[in-house]
């Protein structure tokens, strides 16, 4: 078991990803992904997208988006001698929380691309939502800002802000946990703990992240209700310990720390594409 820099989704191949679907906080529902068969999709992948803001990044720069999700070239450029990626890759650490103010930026792509590459009944519903979002959006800044830098301006802020919201709130979860390979065969119960990583707090901690904050268990249970995940924490808990299976859990700033840690080890030189196993405290 083991975890990378930059973790990839399940259709990169090499790669494989085990997780359940995560839930999207509560204070994020409004203006996020209108079709939700569509924000279903892009959340299974939000371990991949938090990491691919990095990617996109470079890909502006270099002029191979494409590339980036449709092959393994990104493989290359991690361990090439020069480059953006490269040099992006050896400061990650550093870059994280500038590039989450990409992620909202980067969803909003990712849910034009996932309602465009498959078809459903459902499809011309979800592609009017979609539509009536950004016109309703942009005409509710443009009404009250009028046009001009000031309307232009407070989106770019907003966006920043949701961004690093919706980074903050997936990232601490799973970023510098075991990533299961294609060969695993662990049991269920295995394969969701020991990739998961619980963040302690009270009601602000569990209003601000949604619920998240209780990965595992929601991991283990996706269709419970969130304030059932707080109720069985502490029998999940003791059901792994009887069996010896570990359990993560720590504070909020206790996993940002884990995962700037980790994100430092793996981008210093000669770690590149190096897979290295690391749990939180």
């Amino acid at each position: 078991m083991r975890s990378s820099a930059i973790d990839v989704p399940s259709g990169v191949p090499g790669a494989t990803q085990r997780h359940g679907d995560d839930s999207a906080p509560a204070a994020i529902t409004i203006g996020a992904v209108c079709a939700r068969p569509a924000w279903r999709l892009l959340h299974r992948r939000t371990r991949y997208y938090t990491w691919k803001i990095v990617a996109t990044v470079a890909a502006l720069a270099a002029g191979w988006a494409a590339s980036v999700v449709a092959d393994d070239s990104w493989r290359t450029q991690l361990t090439a001698p020069h480059g953006m990626v490269r040099l992006i890759r050896r400061y990650q650490a550093y870059l994280f929380f500038p590039m989450l103010t990409l992620e909202a930026v980067n969803l909003h792509v990712a849910s034009v691309r996932a309602l465009a590459g498959r078809t459903s009944r459902h499809r011309p519903a979800e592609a009017a939502l979609l539509a009536a979002h950004v016109a309703g959006y942009l005409a509710l800044v443009l009404a009250v800002l009028g046009p001009g830098l000031k309307a232009v301006a407070f989106v770019l802020v907003q966006q920043g802000l949701f961004g690093l919201y919706l980074g903050c709130s997936f990232a601490p979860n799973h970023k510098g946990m075991p990533v299961l390979t294609a060969s695993d065969r662990s049991d269920f119960l295995r394969r969701q703990v020991l990739t998961s990583r619980n963040i302690r707090g009270g009601w602000l901690t569990d209003m601000a992240l949604g619920g998240l904050n209780y990965q595992i268990e929601h991991h283990l249970f996706p269709s419970a209700p969130r304030p059932s995940l707080r109720r069985c924490q502490p029998l999940i808990r003791e059901f792994c310990e009887q069996r010896g299976l570990p359990y993560c859990q720590t504070s909020l700033t206790g996993s940002f720390a884990a995962v700037l840690g980790h994100l430092n080890s793996v981008g210093r030189p000669g770690n590149a594409g190096r897979l290295a196993t690391r749990t939180a405290p």
